[in-house]
């Protein structure tokens, strides 16, 4: 097919100098607030939806606007997570703590957008039960750390293009969903295979399919070339240590509890689950970007496995307020170790900087 060159030089010229964002808009800002659009959605689900069940037939469904605002939410969420790295390159504003508080929230925010596209499908008869959301919530937190892993042994991070498109199709579903209504996701999609089914499905194969295998191949060409960082199966593979005793633990508590704790909180559990993974990545994201070793265990855990112990034996008097004060411990846990660091490296740059720019001066 011929074409035609409709755009003058002088106006692809001046696409070099568009601006999409003020200069003065810091990238934190901006990573901050698109993480905020997906705690709002949360939030937002929370209230019209705690436990899980309004998508189900004969319940009270969420309201059509709230899924319209979940679907802009979440593609601003998306654009923001996209354009922050490009503000600070643009402003000559990047910075190890950029990067680093970007990938921190990033690992907190699996929890809140796989919490709240579930409540499209619920936990009703053609909705996905809470021990299978759980199960699959664990695969896109393994997925998320995969990646981690990865330039934890490579120094490269590889960005599967599987995100762009769910983040877009997701955000696709929710103006959907507020069209049709959620009944449609009760019919059959093809030969009895219903849309929990695709949902689940496209999950797990595209973890499996396509992040597991990928970083499975950047490993081990790392490894061939003497590029690897650590040489020792054991040094290769602590990151996963934290993580696959945080899941054990959560595990334990989920098949052990006396009052069938996922059944009752899923959103709660999940919370919890969701917010102890962020904690126990970001100090892995804080190692890998130092270059120095990851950290055996996760000083998290002890408390929790506390926890556990209290919950399956039946020692507390309440569960489900044992629960909710953990996961409260959990949240500012979280909160105090990410302030925290970002003051440390804050006050390191500016340090630094002062530095550099003294001995240029001298």
């Amino acid at each position: 097919m011929a074409l035609y060159e409709y755009v003058t030089q002088e106006q692809l010229a001046g696409f070099d100098k568009y601006k999409f964002l003020p200069t003065w808009l810091a990238p934190n800002l901006i990573t901050f607030t698109g993480f905020m659009f997906l705690v709002l959605n949360f939030l937002m689900l929370a209230f019209y939806d705690f436990d899980f069940t309004a998508s189900a037939a004969g319940h009270e469904h969420v309201p059509s606007w709230v899924w319209v605002a979940a679907g802009i939410f979440n593609f601003l969420a998306y654009t923001l997570d996209g354009v922050d790295g490009k503000q600070a390159r643009r402003t000559n504003s990047s910075t190890p703590l950029g990067e680093l508080f970007d990938h921190g929230l990033d690992s907190w925010a699996c929890i809140f957008f796989v919490a709240t596209v579930y409540s499209i499908f619920g936990r009703g008869e053609s909705g996905v039960g809470v021990a299978t959301l759980y199960y699959i919530l664990w695969v896109v937190l393994f997925s998320f750390i995969l990646s981690h892993w990865e330039k934890y042994n490579t120094g490269i991070l590889f960005l599967p293009w599987g995100y762009d498109i769910s983040q877009v199709t997701i955000s696709m579903v929710y103006l959907v969903t507020a069209a049709v209504g959620v009944e449609t996701w009760y019919q059959p999609l093809l030969w009895g295979l219903l849309y929990r089914d695709l949902f689940t499905f496209m999950i797990i194969a595209c973890s499996f399919t396509v992040t597991l295998p990928m970083s499975l191949y950047n490993v081990l060409k790392a490894h061939r070339s003497n590029t690897l960082k650590h040489s020792s199966l054991y040094e290769a593979f602590l990151p996963f240590l934290s993580p696959v005793l945080l899941f054990i633990l959560s595990t334990i508590w989920v098949v052990f509890s006396p009052s069938n704790i996922l059944e009752q909180q899923p959103r709660m559990f999940y919370l919890m689950v969701g917010t102890a993974f962020a904690n126990v990545t970001c100090k892995l994201i804080v190692c890998q970007m130092s270059n120095t070793r990851c950290q055996a265990l996760s000083v998290l855990l002890l408390p929790m496995a506390a926890v556990v112990l209290s919950a399956v034996t039946g020692v507390v008097a309440s569960e489900i307020l044992l629960l909710y004060v953990w996961t409260a411990a959990v949240i500012l846990a979280h909160i105090h170790y990410g302030v925290s660091v970002v003051q440390q490296l804050s006050h390191h740059f500016n340090i630094f900087a002062f530095s550099l720019k003294k001995s240029s001066s001298d």
